[in-house]
């Protein structure tokens, strides 16, 4: 998958998307949090996510139905190691370490991922 960098106002659709899976753009309208933007903002924001084959729609008649290209869990996993990349060397330790040190975790929390790494290894 090639590399995807959402602005902001362009995760706030996606999220949108990922949630509805298929909508149309009133109800994309109606979806969005307050303060609203625009129709015509939003139409551009479409338009400019077509465009980056992240946004896919069918038409009826004169109305789309706009759909998600691309999934939540496949793109927070490209941010995942985009920002691991960027941040700790490609290195996933460093990260784990900068996350566990600085997160405030709870012992239980601590335990639970320890859980899960302790799962991983065993397959």
């Amino acid at each position: 998958m090639k590399e995807i960098k959402l602005t902001d106002s362009e995760k706030v659709l996606m999220d949108i998307l990922w949630e509805r899976k298929n909508i149309f753009m009133k109800d994309i309208l109606e979806a969005y949090p307050e303060p609203k933007p625009a129709a015509t903002t939003i139409a551009t924001l479409l338009k400019r996510m077509q465009n980056k084959e992240l946004v896919g729609y069918k038409l009826y008649g004169n109305s789309r139905e706009y759909y998600p290209m691309v999934e939540k869990g496949e793109y927070f996993k490209e941010e995942m190691t985009s920002m691991i990349d960027r941040f700790f060397n490609s290195s996933v330790t460093q990260f784990a370490s900068f996350f566990t040190s600085n997160a405030k975790l709870s012992q239980k929390q601590l335990k639970e991922l320890r859980d899960i790494i302790d799962d991983q290894i065993k397959e």
